[in-house]
């Protein structure tokens, strides 16, 4: 045990993790560099194509240090976007440190700040470390003033490297094997192992990823899960190194995976513990932190009869993406389905994407809401977060809303910008500071309904790329909601509707109907397309109809013959309107997701 250690790597999106893991893995020779391609840990698409980190990942080095020894370094990868907290959290429930990248030209940034602070909750030793130092523009000295001000940490600690050019790695790993502390843990004791992941193989059923605390875990014993008490025999037991290398055993300290036929995918939940069945460990390992999903969402097979495939789509990546929450739902427009949670929008598009590609389905999806807190007329409250189950407006007492607390890190040239941003959407500034001469934390309280349309995106685009976003959940408060509904030839289509503040309806409303007007495809009869709140109409928009030239027989002669052949059209056109249903298109539900609030 004294030879192993166990670390995550922790950061702001985009400040080099991927590239450090793969210089880490290269410099360890676990790999041939014929085999090696850049994000090796990344194995989704989706990663490769959009240069984030949705997965944590866990690979183990063998390393040999300067003092000649073996040491087995078990790193964890993990996200760095503001959605996946959660899968980071998970990471650092499996490790004795962790390793800060920091990016030398950008600095210290809002989730740098936000992982460090994870990072201490679980009392994980910190080894700070300046990243892409070749850069032109890299300025290590004021970076290791703000790893001093900004982050309380020794920046003579601070280990300077450049994870592209492979400069300093050595250091590196040098520093891991001596800063860091190996686990602890009985061997001899009950097992105790803690599972912080899983995915799902077609031939071996559910592989399951933990670290085992105290105790051994070997093939062939039987095991239980202390959550459910559900009962597997070992098959084979491994490390990660890349590929899945078989083990005799694993002991306390070590990182792994196990396979036992577990065809119940429901069976294995991340943060449960590992027991034997003969000799149980006396109380379970505290998990991390509960996933709490924040935006809501129905998602619907575009055919009804791909229910069957989206309920099995959903079972197996619930085990990969343990945040993911769902329950069934159904609509009269879109038929069944399920009413899902997500840990914000990214988290929403990655989910929708991977179902897709890796399930070969096709789906739609509602507009996002968040949940709201409802007090009736008659003294009981209920928690909704879907248009479908709001009630009579005229029995509700109060409605609140959630707030979050977003700390945003921009240079401070861009402070006007970010501050009209946020006060745009409702926010509030409760308070900003100078980290350095130039560079400014700013504190607002916003609703968290304003921040999960395209917020994210916003505050990239007006502050250049260099604003930073991070938020918590603060409160519920009281606001004027309302339920706005979509009528399409005056029938309501329930899908299409969105819970929003009564001062952003009217345009809310203006932009789906733009939106749908654009998508539904033209008639024989005009087709309204209203945005309604209750019985009142607040937004119009009319996809004309096909008009056929019933006049171009007559040539000359009286007006009145055109007339009376115009009116004949328009009567049949009533008649038409009145038995005719109004086919919309996929895309016109996609369409009013993407609505763009400027």
């Amino acid at each position: 045990m004294q030879n192993i250690r166990n670390f995550s790597i922790i950061a702001h999106i985009d400040h080099g993790k991927s590239t450090l893991s793969d210089r880490l893995i290269q410099t360890t020779n676990i790999i041939s560099d014929r085999d090696f391609k850049d994000q090796i840990l990344d194995t989704m698409d989706i990663e490769r194509e959009r240069g984030i980190t949705i997965k944590s990942q866990t690979v183990c080095l063998p390393y040999t240090a300067e003092d000649g020894k073996t040491y087995f370094l078990n790193l964890i990868d993990t996200p760095g976007h503001v959605d996946f907290t959660y899968e980071v959290s998970r990471s650092l429930a499996s490790s004795e440190g962790a390793l800060l990248v920091i990016d030398a030209s950008q600095g210290v940034e809002a989730q740098t700040l936000a992982n460090l602070y994870l990072a201490l909750e679980h009392d994980l030793e910190i080894i700070p470390v300046i990243n892409k130092i070749d850069l032109p523009s890299a300025d290590i000295d004021r970076v290791k003033k703000q790893i001093q001000d900004d982050l309380g940490l020794d920046p003579d600690e601070a280990i300077e490297v450049s994870a592209k050019e492979g400069i300093g790695i050595e250091d590196l790993l040098e520093a891991i094997v001596n800063k860091l502390p190996p686990p602890t843990g009985d061997p001899s004791e009950p097992l105790k192992a803690l599972i912080f992941d899983s995915h799902y193989d077609s031939y071996r059923g559910t592989i399951v990823h933990f670290r085992v605390f105290q105790g051994t875990i070997a093939t062939k014993e039987v095991i239980t899960f202390m959550s459910n008490k559900a009962v597997y025999k070992i098959e084979e037991v491994g490390i990660f190194q890349l590929e899945m290398i078989k083990q005799k055993q694993l002991s306390a300290g070590q990182v792994g995976y196990m396979i036992a036929g577990i065809k119940t995918v429901s069976d294995t939940r991340c943060g449960d513990t590992i027991t034997l069945k003969e000799r149980p460990c006396d109380t379970p390992k505290s998990g991390f932190k509960e996933a709490k999903p924040v935006v809501f969402s129905s998602i619907y097979p575009v055919a009804s009869d791909g229910y069957e495939d989206l309920v099995i789509a959903l079972e197996k990546l619930k085990l990969n993406d343990a945040a993911l929450i769902y329950e069934k739902d159904t609509s009269v427009a879109l038929g069944f389905g399920f009413r899902c949670g997500f840990l914000g929008l990214l988290h929403l598009e990655v989910v929708q994407e991977r179902l897709e590609r890796e399930y070969g389905l096709s789906l739609i999806l509602t507009a996002p809401s968040v949940q709201y807190q409802l007090t009736m007329s008659d003294g009981t409250e209920s928690v909704i977060d879907n248009p479908a189950l709001y009630p009579d407006p005229t029995l509700i007492e109060l409605t609140k809303e959630p707030f979050i607390r977003a700390a945003i890190i921009v240079p401070d040239r861009y402070m006007g910008v970010v501050m009209k941003l946020c006060l745009d959407r409702r926010g509030v500034n409760k308070n900003y500071q100078y980290l350095t001469s130039d560079r400014l934390e700013m504190i607002f309280e916003l609703p968290l309904a304003e921040v999960i349309f395209d917020f994210y995106d916003k505050l990239k685009s007006v502050t250049q790329g260099y604003g930073s976003f991070d938020y918590d959940i603060i409160n519920f408060r009281v606001t004027d909601l309302v339920k706005m509904d979509i009528l399409i030839n005056g029938e309501r289509v329930d899908a299409l509707s969105q819970l929003v503040h009564r001062d952003n309806a009217v345009a809310r409303a203006r932009l789906a109907c733009e939106k749908l007007r654009e998508e539904i495809p033209r008639q024989m009869f005009k087709i309204a397309i209203q945005g309604a709140i209750g019985g009142n109409i607040i937004a119009r928009k009319t996809v004309s109809a096909f008009r056929k030239d019933v006049t171009a027989k007559c040539y000359g002669g009286d007006v009145t013959r055109k007339r009376k052949l115009l009116e004949k059209q328009k009567k049949g056109k009533k008649r038409m309107k009145m038995v005719g249903q109004v086919m919309i298109p996929q895309s016109a539900f996609l369409a009013v997701l993407k609505t763009d609030t400027d």
